[in-house]
């Protein structure tokens, strides 16, 4: 299987459909992906059991269209509590037909020789961090974004949950600090399809719905209607 390329970081967002359920990794194709995203997420943690029987014939395919291959940690918000080894298998399993990696700031020590090979090979990757609880201050994004960059990765990633109205303008505020380097960010929860909205026209490189009928974090839309909405309201100038 061929890696597919993908212009990333773009100067226009990106949306990426995440599979959250196996039925719609399954019944996909190039030609309805590219209806709905401009980039897939395969969670290779929500599948493990499926790959451990198939392996990278679950996503052969999709040969054609950019795939971004993650394998998140319990404590970031996978249902499953995987080992790092298992984690990194998977990952490197999915290694020959990944355009883009996702690797938690928190994993990056323990995943370091992994993302050694992803600079060596040129392979972009992106650093993510999740908080499921309240929005984090720019204090303490500021040293997670700084570990990315040191790191190699080629964007800072994250996801938290909103629970006032007026932290959507915060969100946009960090979304909009100079951290070094491009940045994706999205709120979660009740108030998390505004937000990805507003990231989005703020310069958000990524920006995530679901595919299929399952989502893979609160407050997420549908890939199809939020690139529909992305591309309808346009960047805000500044």
């Amino acid at each position: 299987m061929s890696v597919t390329l993908f212009p990333f970081p773009s100067s226009n967002p990106s949306v990426v459909g995440s599979f959250g359920d196996l039925l719609a990794l399954r019944s996909a194709t190039p030609a309805s992906l590219s209806l709905e995203c401009d980039l897939a997420e395969i969670r290779l943690d929500l599948f493990h059991q499926e790959i451990s029987q198939q392996g990278p014939q679950l996503w052969a395919h999709l040969n054609g269209f950019p795939l971004l291959f993650t394998a998140r940690r319990h404590s970031e918000g996978s249902p499953f509590d995987l080992s790092v080894d298992n984690r990194k298998s998977l990952l490197e399993l999915a290694l020959p037909a990944a355009t883009l990696i996702d690797i938690e700031v928190s994993s990056i020590a323990e995943m370091a020789d992994l993302i050694a090979n992803f600079n060596t090979q040129s392979i972009p990757w992106i650093a993510s961090f999740h908080n499921f609880e309240r929005l984090p201050t720019l204090d303490e994004l500021i040293p997670r974004a700084a570990q990315a960059k040191l790191a190699g990765a080629a964007a800072f990633k994250f996801a938290a949950r909103l629970n006032r109205v007026e932290e959507l303008t915060t969100l946009v505020n960090l979304q909009t600090h100079d951290f070094g380097l491009p940045v994706a960010s999205m709120g979660m929860g009740s108030l998390g399809a505004e937000s990805r909205l507003l990231c989005a026209q703020n310069g958000s490189v990524l920006n995530y719905g679901f595919i299929g009928d399952t989502e893979t974090a609160p407050g997420q839309w549908p890939a199809k209607l939020l690139r529909e909405h992305i591309h309808a309201l346009g960047k805000i100038s500044t």
